[in-house]
C-alpha cells in the first residue's frame, strides 16, 4: 500500500490551513475500512516519519490538558517537558503495539513432529484499561501442542508484549493474543491464561489492592482432552500460577 506524506504546510492556491496529521490518518484508515479501535493496530498505515510526527501533535494536545489541570508547566520544573515525554511513552512505549509493527516472527518445521505439551511462563503483562487508561499489570502463561511449525520460544514474549502495548479490556486482549500465535503456528492446542491487576480497581473507584483478573483460553486439544487440559495448568501451577 502506498501511504503519501502528510504535509504540515498547504500548497493550495488560497492556502488553506493543513489538517491535523491525526485527522489525515483517521481518513485514511476509514478509506480502507480499517477500524483503529483502542487495541487495534494501525501500524501498517503510517509511515515512520509520520509517527514522528504524530507525537508532536500529541504533545501539543497533552500540554492545552495541564493547561486546562491548571498546572503551571512553565514554572514548575518537575512538569516543565511532562507534555513531551507523555507523547514519546504512549506511541514509543506503552502503546507501541498501535504505532509500531510487529515484531518479526520467524517459524520453522516442526522436524523432529514433537508433539507434547510446552508451556512458557510467567510472561510479564503490561497494559491500560481502555476506560481509565491506567495501568493494567501481571502475568501470562502459554501452552502448546506443536502441529508441522514452532517459533523460537521468545517470540511468544515478544507476540505477548505487542498486543498487550495497547489501551485494553483484559478479556478482549486474551483473545487477541491467542489468535495471533493461532494464525502463525496452527497448533494441535493452544493454552493462554493471564492473571493481572488492573490500577482502575486499586487506585481509583473500588480501590482494592488485592482483587486481580483471572481468564483462561484453551482451544484444539487443550479443549477437547481433558487430560491435556489439566496436564497444561499442573504445570503453570509447579511454576507459580495461582487460580
Amino acid at each position: 500500500m502506498t501511504i503519501s506524506l502528510h504535509r504540515s504546510l498547504s500548497n493550495s492556491p488560497d492556502h488553506e490551513p493543513a489538517r491535523p496529521l491525526s485527522q489525515v490518518i483517521r481518513d485514511r484508515l476509514e478509506a480502507a475500512g480499517v477500524p483503529y479501535f483502542a487495541n487495534d493496530s494501525i501500524a501498517d498505515y503510517l509511515t515512520e516519519r509520520e509517527r514522528e510526527q504524530l507525537k508532536e501533535e500529541i504533545e501539543a494536545k497533552l500540554q492545552s490538558l495541564f493547561d486546562s489541570l491548571i498546572i503551571d508547566t512553565t514554572n514548575d520544573h518537575n512538569t516543565r517537558e511532562t507534555a513531551h515525554r507523555v507523547a514519546k511513552m504512549y506511541v514509543d512505549e506503552v502503546f507501541k503495539g498501535r504505532y509500531h509493527k510487529m515484531p518479526k516472527v520467524t517459524d520453522f518445521p516442526n522436524a523432529k513432529e514433537l508433539d507434547e505439551i510446552y508451556t512458557l511462563g510467567p510472561i510479564t503483562v503490561r497494559s491500560a484499561c481502555s476506560h481509565h487508561f491506567v495501568p493494567i499489570v501481571g502475568q501470562a502463561w502459554i501452552g502448546i501442542i506443536p502441529s508441522d511449525r514452532v517459533i523460537g520460544i521468545s517470540k511468544f514474549n515478544r507476540i505477548v508484549d505487542w498486543v498487550m502495548s495497547r489501551p485494553h479490556i483484559q478479556e478482549e486482549a486474551a483473545v487477541m493474543v491467542a489468535d495471533l500465535i493461532e494464525r502463525l503456528i496452527k497448533p494441535r492446542g493452544l493454552a493462554f491464561v493471564i492473571r493481572a491487576q488492573h490500577m482502575c480497581m486499586t487506585w481509583r473507584g473500588v480501590k482494592e489492592p488485592d482483587t486481580k483478573m483471572i481468564n483462561s483460553i484453551v482451544r484444539g486439544e487443550f479443549r477437547t482432552n481433558p487430560s491435556m487440559k489439566k496436564e497444561f495448568f499442573d504445570l503453570i501451577r509447579a511454576h507459580g500460577f495461582e487460580s
